[in-house]
């Protein structure tokens, strides 16, 4: 059977019936736009009526003759008086207009029914954790009124808990991190996982303050920050946690960010850096940043233990002495390291007591970047050779005084390899990427404020200096620009931050501006100034 056409009007004027009705529409809201005042008043008039209509009905029957008496009355004076008519009828199209208008909604002045549950249920599971049986008006009570312990409360668009304060009796013992802990650990539950809450314990007032803290940035590039010499930007964090923030670039956009100042030199107290975190966490990615800050004022000497070349960007720039890879390059430039250590020591004493300022060969910053040395170490222990860790000693311990800075970056998995001495003077810590509670006290000595969650993104984890309090962290994008999954803003941005490059200073001209990869022995790169170099090793 063979199909019938459309007709016309259905296959051939779509446009001029869609032309039609945006004209109509137009026109609709012309209209109303035009006649809004009429439209106003016409629905006062009805309200007025209405209300009329109900004062009439509510008056009683032996009442109504007097009321009609006492109107009849109003209308003959008004109609006497000059002007009367006009006046009264001005007078009833404004209290027309007045009670026409149209009336925004009401705020709601408490928790609507869903949050008023949720609420209760908070409160419910926190009865077994802050009654006790001798307490004669506990505040927590099952079936008790939860206004009076939950004081304070906030709830974001989902309906979840954002903002709450807990008022808890005096015997609770805050005062013990496992008490804290299990607290936490239930209001975490009860409010909705996958977000970090920040607990505020207040021991003299008896009240406990929860607040959901917002994810950090992660669109912060590598960029120059501004900061004075000694001191590195290892990332950023909340605003209440620190007193000075940073202005940073975003694209075209210009922002001040909290961020995390490591300071170094020989008025540092904590001179040496640790980092720990899982696989794709991201301390690679903090390493290539410190060394990008480095270099404005130092120079880097880098032992990569992973041997897969994420450091290669710094090949043969000015300022890197080294980037090693292999067991004989890493044993030959730390040993260099822990010399010349010892040398800018005697140096600086001779000077001291000679009366004479420190020369400046000891004043320029040393810094050592170790990435993986638990790799390393298992190599050395397989061939017989000494743990390069054992080299760090000398530096770790004596480099805050002749400005030499130690980073070892390692895995939680590779924790029982670190030397004594790498636990012992990193005082300054870092726990990247998907951690628990018992990871991080582990690692940093207290536990965080906040709740860890279980997915974060890279450069994500928590910073503590030395004694100071633990921080929130997320680390500036500088990832590895001949990596081709980077993108092409970050690899500009990290290019922009690489020195120039410089010919070895024991290659021939024209050879090249940086190390070859396929060198048999593994050989340091050094300015041409006064600093030894270390000493060349076969592979």
């Amino acid at each position: 059977m063979a199909r019938r056409p459309l007709p016309r009007i259905l296959s051939n004027g779509t446009a001029s019936i869609a032309r039609s009705r945006e004209f109509a529409r137009s026109a609709a809201d012309s209209a109303t736009d035009v006649l809004h005042p009429l439209i106003t008043i016409t629905r006062g008039l009805r309200r007025l009526a209405s209300a009329g209509r109900r004062k009439w009905a509510d008056t009683p029957k032996d009442r109504r003759g007097p009321l009609l008496f006492l109107v009849a009355s109003v209308v003959l004076v008004v109609a006497l008086i000059p002007y009367g008519p006009l006046l009264a009828a001005i007078c009833l199209m404004a209290a027309a207009a007045w009670s026409g208008r149209e009336k925004p909604a009401p705020a709601p002045t408490g928790p609507d029914e869903a949050q008023t549950q949720r609420l209760q249920s908070l409160y419910e599971a926190l009865v077994p954790y802050f009654s006790v049986p001798e307490d004669p008006a506990p505040l927590f009570a099952h079936g008790g009124e939860w206004d009076k312990a939950l004081t304070s409360y906030e709830f974001d668009g989902n309906g979840r808990v954002s903002h709450l304060v807990v008022r808890y009796p005096a015997y609770f013992t805050d005062g013990e991190p496992e008490s804290r802990a299990r607290i936490e650990q239930l209001l975490h539950a009860k409010s909705g996982r996958g977000r970090e809450y920040h607990f505020e314990w207040d021991e003299e007032g008896n009240q406990l303050t929860v607040n959901v803290l917002p994810p950090l940035p992660t669109d912060i590039a590598a960029q120059r920050f501004v900061t004075s010499p000694g001191e590195t930007v290892l990332g950023f964090t909340d605003p209440t946690g620190v007193q000075r923030t940073l202005p940073v670039t975003d694209g075209d956009e210009q922002r001040d960010v909290p961020p995390v100042v490591w300071r170094t030199g020989p008025r540092s107290t904590e001179p040496h850096l640790l980092v720990i975190g899982e696989p794709g966490s991201g301390t690679t990615t903090l390493l290539r940043s410190i060394a990008l800050q480095a270099l404005l004022h130092g120079d880097v000497l880098v032992v990569e233990g992973s041997g897969i070349g994420d450091y290669a960007c710094l090949t043969g720039r000015d300022g890197v002495l080294a980037i090693e890879c292999g067991l004989a390059g890493a044993l030959a430039s730390l040993e260099w390291a822990a010399h010349e250590t010892e040398r800018r020591l005697i140096s600086a004493n001779r000077a001291r007591q000679a009366g004479h300022p420190a020369p400046d060969d000891t004043k320029r910053p040393l810094w050592i970047l170790m990435d993986r040395p638990s790799v390393l170490g298992h190599l050395a222990a397989a061939d017989g050779r000494k743990d390069p860790q054992s080299l760090l000693q000398v530096p770790l311990r004596h480099g805050r005084a002749a400005n030499v800075t130690v980073v070892v970056a390692d895995q939680f998995d590779s924790l029982d390899a670190l030397s004594d001495p790498v636990r012992q003077h990193t005082r300054a810590r870092v726990v990247l990427g998907p951690t628990t509670l018992d990871q991080v006290e582990d690692i940093l000595g207290v536990p965080p404020r906040t709740t860890p969650t279980s997915d974060v993104p890279p450069g994500r984890g928590y910073a503590r200096l030395g004694t100071g309090p633990v921080h929130r962290l997320q680390v500036p994008a500088t990832p590895d620009p001949y990596d081709d999954a980077t993108s092409e803003s970050h690899r500009q941005a990290v290019t922009e931050l690489l020195p120039a490059r410089s010919a070895p200073a024991d290659a021939e001209p024209g050879t090249g501006t940086g190390t070859e990869a396929d060198s048999e022995a593994d050989t340091v790169a050094t300015e041409p100034d006064a600093t030894p170099q270390p000493v060349a090793a076969e592979s």
